[in-house]
């Protein structure tokens, strides 16, 4: 039986730095006031002229191909992780497999937002298991800053998210203790409409009219409350599960990269499971919450400043929309 290897990380985030001072030109906020709720300092806002969803998940691609040492034309299929695709139909995935001058391949595109990106590491496990595939790319990616709303009404959601896009090579390896250990996947849908985007959607008797578009349906709504009261119990459960699974423990954790939402779960987490401080990857300051890219952007910045070596036990953990959770532990 084959397992499944991560060989490979890239990232690619937007030029245009936007900083909490930014925002206060356009809303009543601070600097102060983000940093102390959220942890955000800046994030990055794409730019209309040269960066699409497609794009930025080709950049990312090639860096991981090449840290990975895969010709591009070695990759026999996609899976993509974004809310936030660069047409209403179709996905993200075949745009990018377009970049990337891959036509002809699979690609699957995973509308789980801030899990997307495990949900599609673990579809990407399984392929590579059953031998279906060998060199599988895995994305997560959004474009959020062109749907939030910079103003004083659209604070609570406008001053967390930011743009990028983050990709993995996943290939086969025989070697039962190295890789993917395991994935681990959640939802529960009595609380999708605490965090989401009501339109468009198909649901309705006019898709869209005049009416929706004057409207705050088409904006994030988020009941902050209810999603950090969910995450902190979700994220603790999801982790202890990926351990139990592998009998492994907390104290064996080198790193755990969680989903960037917010830099108080994050300490929570770290204070619960009683991590030392280099032992949890925070990059939210600079980008905010980058929903599905956020983990592979992490994830990537962290093998670059050399916080990842051979034998470390990696953990991924998120949460969001849907309400949706997952895990994956990763021997590197």
């Amino acid at each position: 039986m084959k397992y499944s290897k991560i060989t490979g990380v890239g990232h690619y985030v937007p030029e245009n730095v936007v900083t909490n001072f930014d925002l206060e030109k356009h809303m009543d906020t601070s600097d102060e006031w983000i940093r102390e709720r959220t942890g955000i300092e800046e994030r990055r806002f794409f730019n209309p002229d040269k960066d699409t969803v497609g794009n930025m998940s080709a950049k990312a691609s090639r860096m991981a191909l090449e840290r990975a040492g895969v010709d591009v034309k070695d990759v026999d299929f996609i899976v993509f992780a974004t809310i936030t695709p660069d047409y209403f139909f179709p996905g993200s995935g075949v745009i990018m497999q377009r970049e990337l001058g891959l036509q002809g391949i699979g690609a699957l595109d995973i509308r789980n937002a801030c899990s997307g990106f495990i949900y599609g590491l673990s579809v990407a496990d399984q392929y590579i298991k059953t031998g279906m595939y060998k060199n599988i790319l895995v994305i997560g990616a959004e474009i959020q800053s062109s749907a939030l709303e910079l103003t004083t009404r659209g604070r609570n959601v406008s001053v967390i998210f930011g743009d990028g896009a983050g990709a993995v090579l996943v290939q086969p390896t025989d070697e039962k203790n190295k890789g993917i250990l395991s994935t681990h996947l959640h939802a529960d849908g009595d609380f999708a409409e605490e965090l989401y985007v009501k339109d468009p959607g198909s649901s309705r008797k006019v898709r869209l009219d005049n009416e929706i578009l004057e409207g705050t349906s088409i904006r994030a709504h988020m009941n902050g409350n209810m999603v950090f009261k969910h995450a902190i119990v979700r994220f603790s459960e999801v982790i202890n599960e990926a351990l139990q699974a592998n009998n492994l423990t907390k104290e064996d954790i080198d790193l755990l990269i969680p989903h960037q939402a917010n830099l108080r779960i994050s300490n929570f987490l770290q204070e619960k499971l009683q991590l030392e401080e280099g032992k949890v990857y925070n990059n939210i300051m600079r980008y905010g919450n980058t929903t599905a890219a956020s983990i592979p952007i992490a994830f990537s910045e962290a093998w670059q400043e050399g916080k990842i070596k051979e034998g470390n036990l990696i953990c991924l953990a998120a949460f969001g929309s849907g309400f949706t959770w997952a895990s994956s532990l990763i021997r590197w």
